[in-house]
């Protein structure tokens, strides 16, 4: 199995190194000071799972380089996914498989216009991964990929990754209901990052201020009620395990948001927060904490 990811981020380059180390095929489309790295020092992962480096890495801002293969990780920051959509091609052979793992809503349908439904996949990255420095991913909570077909069927080419990702040692799951996985992902992050980015903290912060940890709980309630009037079915017990999640999560975690305010990068905003109050408002469903957030974030959005 061949693997081509592009961007190689935290959530990319964490589990194509991973991948990487375990045996697969893996190749990375990257661009700036990363890719240099990576082209001339090879990839290294800080993480409490175990350090790793790998020496040699294929890495490359020219996906024609690389040429057709099974399964392209897409995980580039959304708002490079128009831009990212046009290194696909090299990439597509006849039963090539595009899974996203960006944050958001939006993706599948993005990649759906850009490759053809046949060849797209639904999926969801579970970790707290960053590059730190060039070349270098820290990783410091979480591990895990779902993803699955966008009609439910188990397919061999999913299976295959499914089967290589549990040989590299992390979680994975193969779903046969990935929307309402996409949607669980969404309002868990949307009002957790969003908090976060926000009140400038980190997770113990939110957790232990019994104010903003009833207002971060209210944030999630306003997204399930979001997803509930666009008619996707979340498990029943979906509010208890977001919080049963939230809790396990280590107190110094940040997320992506808060740390690209923080280095004074984009943010995803307009497709995070943003996106589910206009959902909302579309819907009649009131989100003033989403709202909020928004709004109060808006003018850090294209960052420094």
């Amino acid at each position: 199995m061949r693997v081509a990811i592009i961007g190689a981020g935290g959530v990319g380059g964490y589990f194509g190194a991973r991948l990487i180390d375990a045996g697969t095929d893996v190749a990375f489309v990257a661009r700036g000071a990363h890719l240099k790295a990576m082209q001339q020092t090879g990839l290294r992962l800080v993480s409490p799972k175990g350090d790793l480096h790998l020496p040699r890495v294929t890495a490359t801002d020219d996906p024609a380089t690389i040429g057709p293969v099974d399964i392209v990780f897409f995980t580039v920051k959304l708002y490079d996914g128009e831009a990212a959509c046009a290194l696909l091609p090299p990439l597509i052979g006849p039963h090539t498989v595009v899974i996203t793992f960006q944050n958001g809503i939006d993706s599948v349908e993005l990649l759906t216009k850009a490759v053809g439904r046949e060849h797209v996949a639904g999926g969801v990255a579970h970790v707290q991964a960053v590059i730190s420095e060039p070349g270098v991913i820290r990783h410091t909570a979480l591990a895990q990929l779902i993803f699955g077909e966008l009609d439910g069927a188990k397919t061999p080419r999913l299976q295959a990754l499914y089967d290589a990702c549990l040989g590299a040692g992390f979680d994975a799951k193969l779903s046969d209901g990935i929307e309402h996985e996409l949607w669980l992902k969404f309002v868990r992050l949307t009002s957790l990052s969003g908090m976060m980015a926000v009140t400038r903290s980190p997770l113990g912060v939110l957790r232990d201020d019994p104010d903003l940890w009833a207002m971060l709980q209210a944030a999630i309630m306003e997204a399930m009620a979001v997803a509930h009037a666009k008619h996707v079915q979340l498990p029943h017990n979906s509010f208890s395990e977001l919080l049963q999640h939230i809790g396990a999560m280590p107190p110094h975690a940040k997320s992506s948001m808060l740390q690209d305010l923080e280095h004074g990068r984009r943010l995803e905003l307009p497709w995070l927060n943003a996106t589910l109050a206009r959902i909302g408002d579309e819907l009649g469903v009131p989100t003033p904490i989403h709202r909020f957030i928004a709004t109060a974030l808006k003018p850090f959005v294209n960052g420094r």
